[in-house]
């Protein structure tokens, strides 16, 4: 096993925590009612293309650290999981950046593709929003040393975490030709 990162406070941590994730849900929920008018000057659409992009690698890197941490290769999954990480929050700002830019898209697909994608969207929302606490309780949890607790923790995190990272891009894909 690795030595621990960092030092445990709990109490901080937890207020942290809680804190970063209520403040990333009120304003994520705040975008369907927020638009800029401001012309960037480039495609705003670069950023949806952006955010798939990053999520399909942040799904690539979950699954090489599940790898990692099977082969007990606990430095790589280390490093994985930190890049997925740092990919997740340059994702988040992204997401947040095109959608006060670009407001948002209605789905033109019509049958089967529709009832799909609606479901999709509706199962990937909430695991969204659900899942970021857990992500850094996760996170916290392994960079302090407690591995029975990040395990316990990781076992629900990782799959939720691998849902929302590769439904991402499929929503991406499907509502693309309506942007």
């Amino acid at each position: 096993m690795l030595k621990p990162s960092w030092k445990r406070n709990d109490k901080k941590a937890k207020l942290l925590i809680y804190t970063i994730s209520a403040v990333l849900f009120l304003t994520i929920a705040a975008l369907g009612r927020v638009k800029l008018n401001v012309d960037p000057g480039f495609d705003i659409r670069i950023f949806a293309l952006a955010n798939a992009i990053i999520n399909t690698i942040v799904a690539m890197l979950l699954v090489a650290a599940l790898i990692a941490v099977k082969s007990k290769k606990y430095l790589l999954h280390k490093r994985l999981i930190i890049s997925a990480l740092f990919l997740s929050i340059i994702f988040l700002l992204s997401y947040v950046i095109h959608h006060l830019l670009a407001g948002e898209t209605k789905f033109g697909g019509e049958g089967l593709i529709r009832y799909f994608y609606y479901f999709v969207l509706m199962t990937h929302i909430p695991l969204a929003a659900i899942v970021l606490p857990f992500i850094m309780f996760s996170a916290y949890n392994g960079l302090t040393g407690d591995f029975e607790k990040h395990k316990k923790i990781a076992r629900i995190t990782w799959p939720l975490w691998l849902y929302v990272a590769v439904t991402g891009p499929v929503l991406y894909l499907l509502i693309s030709p309506y942007y």
